[in-house]
């Protein structure tokens, strides 16, 4: 299944895609929260849907994040070696793990606002993960049985506030709108292999990063497994798993995002996003 969110900003209601059409569930009575994963809501919106003549969408409808603000996104560093080596950073003997701001969350397709006083406002396209059911010390040999799907998500940081502003990565990355998320959730059937998925991203039509998350340094049972160990995952939450090469940050020379820019990306199975650039106003 694949799910949706649409309608203006803030306002957002649940809706589905089939035969890839856009349809509005609301009817179902429930957003796309904690409460809904925690309580097999994909199994019963499937079984509440079947059969039913749902009210398509507008192609065009605006789509927010397809799952509500969840209560955190962790995020994976140098998760490729092509990203490390890019960057002239060492491979991890662990998994980096840093936080992004809930609230630099929007949808698909708003626009990145360059925050003030940014000069380095960067992409990453990544392969997000949303948990499924409460994770606490998970083992990897059962951790996928927590996924309740994937979506796509672009890693937006301003890397000057990240690296040269005294002290943990988290402030360049939790600026508003820098996590723009679907455009939907696909659930764990949608997707064959998460491990051989190709990511890609393009600013102003020149294709800057092209990668395949079979590079994964760490894999996904391991990532949530040993997220798990350091804090509970809750439905809803999302794991973000890295970037491969072809960040502004590892040019020669470095170039950043500007107004006026356009950003594309999207990886096997989970769509397309296209996001503005504009500076804040």
């Amino acid at each position: 299944m694949k799910l949706i969110r649409f309608g203006a900003s803030g306002q957002e209601k649940p809706g589905v895609i089939l035969n890839d059409k856009k349809y509005d569930v609301s009817a179902f009575g429930e957003d796309y929260t904690e409460q809904f994963f925690e309580t097999d809501g994909v199994a019963r919106l499937a079984a509440f849907i079947k059969d039913k003549q749902l009210p398509e969408l507008a192609a065009d409808v605006r789509l927010g994040s397809p799952i509500v603000r969840p209560s955190k996104i962790v995020c994976i560093g140098l998760n490729y070696a092509d990203h490390a080596k890019e960057t002239n950073a060492p491979l991890p003997p662990e998994p980096v793990i840093f936080m992004k701001a809930t609230t630099a969350i929007v949808g698909p397709n708003d626009n990145i606002v360059i925050p003030k006083n940014s000069v380095k406002t960067d992409w990453e396209v990544e392969l997000a993960v949303v948990i499924g059911k409460k994770a606490s010390y998970v083992d990897e040999a059962s951790a996928m049985d927590y996924v309740a799907g994937y979506v796509l998500h672009n890693d937006v940081s301003e890397r000057e506030f990240q690296l040269e502003r005294n002290g943990t990565w988290d402030k360049g990355k939790g600026c508003d709108t820098f996590a723009p998320l679907g455009p939907f959730l696909a659930t764990p059937d949608e997707i064959a292999d998460p491990h051989n998925l190709r990511l890609w991203l393009k600013v102003n039509g020149k294709i800057l990063q092209d990668g395949t998350t079979s590079n994964f340094i760490f894999n996904l049972p391991h990532l949530i497994s040993y997220t798990s160990q350091f804090m509970t995952l809750l439905p809803g939450d999302i794991i973000s798993t890295g970037t491969p090469a072809g960040v502004g940050l590892g040019m020669k020379p470095p170039f950043y995002l500007k107004p006026g820019d356009v950003v594309e990306l999207g990886i096997d199975g989970l769509g397309e996003s296209k996001q503005n650039v504009v500076a804040y106003a």
